[in-house]
């Protein structure tokens, strides 16, 4: 353990992509060329935020209209012509199947079939209900289940902008940033196919409030994303480890407070009044067996003798905490502290690849946090066209195996390379956080002069709990070095001898 302290580089002023970024300068090409040395900045309408918001609505509307076959008919009258064309969504099929067209309430009414109740968390439940009731009655269902799409995309599309513009506010000098989640394109592929975005919203607005150093209501927040979706309580292990090393208990108390308050308030009721419908979708994510996307499923599929579902259930955990262990000793012996939004994009993208199941809706998870880990268009287009691969992989051999003798599409291997190309890409993406974290002068973010943006209370902060070599920093000239919150221009190693015999 050791006692180190931490200076923060004071910048002023947006950072432009179009300077520190090569693809980004050549994509601007395409609107005239990078910013000008004369241009106005921040003194017209056209604000980062508001261009930002205004791409996601473009974009989601897109995503929209790649859906029109399936609108037309393909959710309907060919089951195959969803896969063919690539539009298929959960939501029309849910309007029905999970008792919405029937006006039953989720979670106190049981289904027909196997199902019994909703297998969804409760903020989601509450989300489609909501839905239901602006969707108007009738007997043509066809109609009522493409009003029912029309209007979960109308709310959905909310929380696309939200999560746009929180994100391009998260790092007060890198707005520019939430134009990656605005131009995702499997963002855009992916967003109506389930409810993931409403979660997605609320985990940034946590983040956005974490980074303005309010750990109480980062917490509620982050409450109410793990009760629409279990995956943001992941990001509780970041926090925790964050403070560990800053000594920061009380805003981890806050934070892990207030998550815990805003979860029981939305599932207590439910818990009581109907605990059989609220249990659902935790013994349906424990007892459903390996499915489409995982590296899983491709030793299930060529393994004579597959795995049962209780013993991969016991080993995607255990991989999953042996990777949180890693994460733990990559953050207590890193030369300068994580951001956190670099270890939340890990633990997030740990969890998906340990997963048994991977739907092509989960790119949405973490596309706000690949932007805020690692703000480059390159990594995050290298990573992006491995999840649209895998996104049309997946409809074209659902076409091949449901189609029928004859049918067109994917066979099962080409389905494994699609799988290992999101796999790959995914890991990628890891390899280079991880790699920015181990040379933190290879992180954009800390490149231009911040020290963690996203980090709220734990930006500049001291580090007061740090092992390995990182605790027993070089001397030179006789004095000991232990200012990590400079970059790299700033260290003894980089001193010529007279900066060194002065400062002796």
């Amino acid at each position: 353990m050791a006692v180190m302290t931490s200076t923060r580089v004071q910048q002023s002023g947006p950072v432009l992509p179009t300077e520190e970024d090569e693809v980004a300068a050549e994509g601007s090409e395409l609107l005239g060329g990078p910013v000008g040395r004369h241009a106005l900045l921040g003194f017209t309408w056209w604000t980062p935020v508001r261009v930002v918001a205004l791409v996601a609505l473009g974009l989601f509307a897109l995503g929209m209209v790649q859906k029109i076959p399936c609108y037309n008919g393909g959710w309907f009258f060919g089951a195959n012509a969803q896969y063919t064309h690539a539009c298929y969504s959960d939501i029309p099929h849910l309007f029905q199947g999970r008792g919405f067209a029937d006006g039953l309430v989720p979670y106190f009414d049981r289904l027909n079939g196997d199902m019994e109740y909703l297998e969804y968390p409760v903020l989601t439940g509450v989300f489609m209900e909501v839905a239901s009731w602006l969707t108007p009655g009738g007997d043509d269902l066809v109609h009522r289940e493409q009003v029912y799409w029309l209007v979960n995309s109308g709310m959905l599309m909310i929380c696309a902008v939200v999560l746009a513009v929180c994100v391009s506010r998260t790092h007060r000098r890198r707005p520019w940033d939430g134009l990656l989640v605005a131009l995702a394109p499997a963002a855009a592929l992916t967003a109506t196919i389930n409810w993931d975005l409403l979660a997605v919203a609320l985990t940034a607005v946590a983040m956005l409030l974490w980074s303005r150093k309010r750990s109480f209501g980062f917490g509620v927040l982050l409450g109410l994303a793990t009760a629409a979706k279990l995956y943001p309580v992941l990001l509780l292990g970041p926090v925790l480890l964050l403070c560990w090393r800053t000594g920061r208990w009380r805003e981890f108390g806050k934070a892990l407070g207030g998550t815990a308050a805003a979860w029981l308030l939305v599932n207590l009721p439910v818990i009581l009044l109907a605990p059989d419908g609220w249990a659902k979708f935790y013994t349906f994510s424990q007892e459903r067996g390996v499915d489409f996307g995982s590296f899983w499923l491709i030793l299930s599929q060529r393994l004579s003798s597959p795995p049962s579902t209780d013993t991969i259930n016991t080993l995607a955990t255990l991989l999953m905490v042996l990777a949180c262990a890693l994460l733990a000793v990559l953050t207590l012996t890193a030369p300068r502290r994580p951001r956190f939004a670099q270890l939340a994009f890990l633990v997030v993208a740990a969890f998906i690849l340990t997963n048994k199941v991977y739907s092509p809706q989960y790119v949405l998870w973490l596309v706000p946090l690949a932007a805020l880990a690692r703000p480059r268009w390159r990594d995050f287009l290298i990573w992006q066209a491995g999840e649209v691969l895998y996104f049309l992989g997946i409809w074209l051999y659902l076409a091949y195996t449901s189609g029928g003798k004859g049918a067109m599409g994917l066979s099962q291997e080409g389905y494994h390379l699609a799988i290992l190309c999101h796999l790959l890409t995914t890991l990628y993406l890891c390899a280079v956080v991880v790699r920015d974290i181990l040379l933190p002068e290879r992180d954009p973010v800390r490149a231009s002069g911040d020290d963690d943006p996203s980090g709220g209370v734990l930006d500049g902060a001291p580090d007061l709990h740090v092992y390995g070599r990182a605790a027993r920093p070089p001397q030179h000239s006789g004095e000991i070095y232990t200012d990590w919150g400079k970059g790299p221009e700033e260290r003894p190693e980089s001193f010529t001898d007279e900066e060194r015999e002065r400062r002796a």
